[in-house]
């Protein structure tokens, strides 16, 4: 298939994602996914999801297969007295912003606006309100699903709640996620910003974080890492966001500003802002059409070894758009049970995202050996799996501790609502199929029997 539509169908945000599908089906209404699902079960084709294609790794598509463009799905409507939102699943996180923002109010998003609301969310949603707000996932209330088979269900607390509990971290792996509820907070403004210094204070620098995080209340989660300053040389990073009184993010005497103490900086920019705000203005520096891959870790905190790994891989960035960054994981995400969600790792912790970014022409190679390499030397400190969201096909070590002590949980329900394993979002392994016998129920709790799928333990 070739046209305008098409090219700007197979056209993501990693330029050098190449896959090729045969249809791009673009979805207006959920009836449209419906026939899309159909469509692609009955002619035998691989299906795939493309929310707002920022998937590095490229499982928005799919050579030879069917992919749902859900984009134009990208509504989102407003309940100020409720405080929620019901979201499109083609909606990014700067749609929700603005939309959430005319009521003083935020979701919790990533650190960048143009992700896709949804697949951010499905997969668990680290992002700089985690310790007051908690994951994305953490926030999402409700789901309208197109499952495998082209049926429509609504899940919530009280409907095919083990659904619901799966889509909370369990990433796109359950059906075409065509809207969302997701819950909204009343922050006015965040205080933030960047702060930035030379690489030669790094390790100084990453200590005194190391404290910082530590001890920071809620309100404060403190992104941290590598990338290059504006003469290309390393620098290192500390970008905090405040979700509390912005009187005390302002203080000069405060939690906030004292990070633009921690050696001598380059760059000290900390204000006031909307979130929405702070959140799209980050977007440019990650435009579409660049080379990415990237590898993700997660670890118990800064401890020496992780400073030692960031000082040693953060000092000789093979790019200078490459960098590595830590997210700051407390507070409100932190309190939440293991077993009451599918995202699984609730203990405090930083998630590595290791960026290797390049334009198109350069090579390749010295990039991604820059990433593997990094990502190796954390392994050592490193808790068994990593971010479903980043995890690419390379990293077949981590894939089966993703989701922990919930992915026999997990198998069960997909076994339930996809037991052909249509949809493939991030890293899910397949459990061995079980003898079936009878029609199929009405609802997931009832495929996992009487008793288990009321409660979210």
């Amino acid at each position: 298939m070739t046209g305008r539509g098409y090219t700007e169908g197979v056209t993501v945000w990693n330029g050098a994602v190449r896959h090729r599908p045969a249809i791009v089906l673009t979805c207006t209404t959920t009836a449209d996914v419906v026939l899309g699902v159909r469509t692609a079960r009955d002619r035998g084709l691989p299906l795939t999801v493309r929310g707002r294609g920022h998937d590095w790794a490229g499982r928005a598509l799919s050579d030879g297969g069917l992919t749902l463009d859900l984009r134009p799905l990208h509504e989102v409507r407003v309940d100020p007295g409720a405080r929620t939102a019901e979201v499109g699943g083609g909606a990014s996180a700067n749609d929700v912003l603005a939309a959430a923002g005319e009521h003083g109010l935020v979701a919790a998003t990533g650190t960048i606006g143009t992700v896709g609301m949804a697949g951010l969310t499905l997969g668990g949603g680290y992002g700089p309100l985690a310790g007051r707000t908690g994951l994305a996932a953490d926030n999402l209330l409700a789901a309208e699903v197109v499952l495998a088979d082209g049926s429509v269900v609504r899940t919530d607390a009280r409907h095919d709640p083990d659904l619901l509990w799966a889509l909370r971290g369990g990433g796109g792996n359950f059906g075409a996620v065509t809207s969302m509820t997701v819950r909204l907070h009343a922050i006015p403004s965040v205080v933030t910003g960047l702060v930035l210094y030379p690489w030669h204070q790094a390790r100084q620098v990453l200590e005194r974080v190391r404290e910082a995080q530590h001890t920071a209340p809620a309100d404060l989660t403190i992104q941290v890492g590598a990338i290059a300053a504006p003469d290309g040389s390393p620098a290192l990073l500390v970008l905090p966001t405040w979700a509390g009184d912005t009187a005390t993010g302002e203080d000069p005497s405060g939690p906030v500003q004292a990070l633009t103490r921690l050696g001598a900086p380059l760059l000290a920019q900390l204000e006031a802002a909307p979130y929405a705000a702070a959140i799209a203005g980050r977007d440019a520096m990650f435009p579409d059409g660049r080379y990415v891959t990237i590898r993700t870790r997660s670890m118990p905190g800064l401890v020496n070894d992780v400073i030692d790994v960031v000082e040693r891989f953060g000092g000789r960035l093979p790019t200078p758009l490459s960098g590595m960054t830590l997210h700051h994981f407390h507070g409100a995400a932190a309190e939440v049970a293991t077993a009451d969600t599918a995202f699984a790792l609730r203990r405090p912790h930083l998630m590595a995202e290791i960026l290797g970014i390049r334009e198109a022409g350069e090579p390749g190679e010295p990039v991604d050996s820059w990433a593997d390499a990094a990502s190796g030397a954390l392994a050592g400190s490193a808790f068994p799996g990593g971010y479903a969201n980043l995890l690419g096909p390379e990293a077949a070590d981590q894939l089966a501790g993703v989701h922990g002590d919930n992915l026999p949980r997990l198998q069960r329900i997909k076994a339930a609502v996809d037991p052909d394993g249509v949809f493939s979002a991030t890293p899910l392994p397949m459990a061995a199929p079980e003898p079936t016998s009878g029609g199929a129920p009405a609802s997931v709790e009832d495929q996992l029997g009487a008793g288990h799928g009321r409660g979210l333990g």
